[in-house]
């Protein structure tokens, strides 16, 4: 299992069955391929698709079958199809129950830094703008670090925000956090991190209680 996969499976205990659930670009995406069978979720896609099923395999690719992200997707049974307004009115309207998104960069007020980096080339926004004020739960799921080893969670972001005070919870190859209203909460570590090693990497201020749960996933 790779890092993603880690943190796609992690991400699933998340849902709650009978969720209506919006996956984010990238990474967010994985989260389909591991809900369990005992679970029943309905996916949401803002270009138009409540329904979707888990990536296809090499025979069952539709390319007309897409989600937000442009990658092929299949539909459960009952799946329905709609235009992009009727889609954001479902997401501003608060019948979204859980967003997870990626992050570039995520504060310990929760605040979200998401869709770009200046001077680099970018696909926009998309919806994850609205996502985070109108879904009722907002994920956040990314690496606890950046390829130079720099923390991705910080005191304050630096990159243009998606939203302010948005994330509820940051699930990352490292760790759980939450935000609360005391500070960033550590609520479980890792298989094979230790709580300095946790410490040591986050930029932003932790607060650890006695029931953080090591070893988690």
């Amino acid at each position: 299992m790779n890092t993603r996969e880690k943190i796609a499976r992690r991400a699933e205990k998340e849902i709650k069955n009978g969720d209506y659930v919006n996956l984010g670009i990238g990474m967010p995406t994985m989260v389909a391929n591991f809900i369990s069978d005992y679970k029943q979720v309905v996916l949401q896609s803002e270009n138009g698709l409540l329904g979707i099923g888990p990536y296809p395999s090499e025979a069952e690719v539709d390319a007309d079958l897409i989600n937000a992200g442009k990658e092929t997707v299949t539909a459960i049974q009952g799946a329905a199809y709609f235009d992009s307004a009727e889609s954001f009115a479902m997401i501003r309207g608060g019948h979204i129950d859980v967003a997870i998104l990626g992050g570039m960069e995520v504060s310990q007020e929760g605040d979200l830094a998401n869709w770009m980096i200046p001077g680099r080339m970018v696909k926009g926004m998309g919806g994850a703008m609205d996502l985070v004020h109108g879904a009722r739960k907002t994920i956040v799921i990314m690496d606890h670090v950046n390829k130079k080893g720099e923390s991705k969670i910080l005191k304050k972001c630096s990159l243009p925000l998606t939203g302010k005070g948005v994330v509820e919870r940051i699930i990352t190859d490292r760790a759980v956090m939450d935000v609360t209203k005391d500070g960033l909460k550590l609520i479980e570590v890792s298989v094979g991190f230790t709580l300095q090693q946790i410490l040591d990497c986050t930029e932003a201020e932790l607060i650890v209680g006695k029931d953080v749960k090591f070893d988690a996933y």
